[in-house]
């Protein structure tokens, strides 16, 4: 039977970070069970991102609260407790709290809570066992450690812009905050990395993290392609560097997926299209040739494959056991029964009314992830929170 606490419960963290990376990473710890205390400051009204809307979350009057969509998306399982940092009294609350906390995560700039004494060096000395995590823009050394980082800067600097978007167009972001992402899932392993060391042997340490080497980090097969060769990846639109055809093929009626990974699954590719001379052309027999000749076989491939519907490509292709996909919109998405199945949209009931977020993609046979509560209004904790004698109890 599954255990409903969740693997974390119990662990404290204490949450100093704002915007996308810090708050991914603090989110997903609270799913797994741990308790969060949400540092947001009153002299701002709170985490950047509560402004980013809309759309907001509005009350049955039709009022608007401070629970944008965006903050919404990184900030459940968690309370919220404004503290002024700047101010002595503030520091000596942060300070409390931190002596109760296992984790500590904060985005400052490098050096930026040294001056309030809340830094690891300043913090470490009467609390050993605390785990640090500071999150950054290009770390805490380096030559660029004092230049503030966001999302974009982090794509255009760490090369994906580079290998993204159309051929002929100019470089091209992802659709979403991608670097903050992975750079708040690095910065996750990394704290239960920390966490099992410090259960271990009472040592805490700093993590430095910043979003450019988590951009960089997940270059991966492209940037290894690079280090290999020597030869500068290009952007090739939707289409992989390394196997052919992988892309997006336009159909009759809207676009479809192929994802192609062997020889065999290319000549079944051929016999659905009724070329299946295709697959005996010494130009497109092997990976390698299709690779090379990709110009030419696209040539002959995309116009066959838009003489079909989308849902005859994928039914034909699925049958044949093809790789094959739709690229659907939004309301496709959360439409579909798999997502429903997999538990990937959820609702919860936050201050202001109903709420739906998207789901924790964890599924633990033993400890599953919990969803005790929604994205909390700018402040809601603090009384609490600032009063009890264990801050971190629910």
């Amino acid at each position: 039977m599954a255990v409903s606490e969740g693997p974390l419960k119990g662990v404290k963290v204490l949450d100093l970070s704002r915007i996308l990376a810090g708050p991914t990473c603090t989110q997903l710890l609270g799913d797994l069970g741990a308790s969060v205390i949400k540092i947001e400051n009153p002299a701002t009204g709170g985490d950047d991102t509560r402004q980013w809307g809309p759309p907001y979350v509005e009350d049955a009057e039709g009022n608007r609260s401070d629970l944008s969509a965006y903050f919404m998306a990184a900030n459940r399982n968690k309370k919220s407790v404004a503290i002024d940092i700047t101010r002595p009294d503030g520091q000596a609350e942060i300070k409390r709290l931190a002596g109760h906390a296992d984790i500590l995560i904060e985005n400052f700039k490098p050096g930026g809570l040294a001056k309030y004494g809340l830094d690891y060096a300043s913090l470490s000395p009467d609390l050993p066992g605390l785990v640090y995590c500071s999150i950054s823009g290009y770390g805490q050394t380096g030559p660029n450690a004092s230049k503030p980082g966001y999302d974009l800067m982090a794509q255009g600097y760490g090369g994906i812009m580079s290998l993204t978007g159309d051929p002929e167009g100019a470089p091209m972001k992802v659709g979403v905050g991608i670097s903050d992402v992975m750079c708040g899932m690095y910065a996750t392993v990394g704290i239960l990395a920390a966490l099992r060391h410090r259960d271990q042997t009472g040592e805490g340490q700093q993590i430095d993290l910043a979003l450019v080497d988590s951009q960089v980090a997940w270059l991966i097969n492209e940037g290894v392609n690079y280090l290999t060769s020597g030869d500068v990846p290009q952007r090739r639109g939707n289409g992989h560097p390394n196997i052919v055809p992988y892309d997006v093929y336009e159909t009759a009626d809207g676009h479809v997926i192929l994802a192609v990974g062997n020889d065999s699954q290319f000549r079944r590719l051929c016999d659905f299209i009724d070329l299946p001379e295709l697959a005996d052309d010494a130009r497109f027999a092997t990976n390698p040739a299709r690779l090379e000749h990709r110009d030419a076989l696209n040539a002959v491939l995309r116009p066959a494959v838009q003489s079909y519907q989308t849902q005859t490509v994928i039914a034909q292709l699925e049958a044949r056991k093809v790789p094959v996909g739709p690229v659907q919109t939004m309301d496709q998405v959360f439409a579909t029964d798999q997502v429903a199945a997999r538990e990937m949209q959820i609702d919860m009931q936050a201050d202001p009314g109903a709420v739906q977020l998207i789901g924790n993609p964890l599924k633990l046979s033993r400890t599953p992830v919990t969803y005790r509560t929604a994205p909390p209004v700018f402040g809601a904790d603090t009384q609490g929170v600032l009063s009890a004698e264990n801050p971190f109890d629910d």
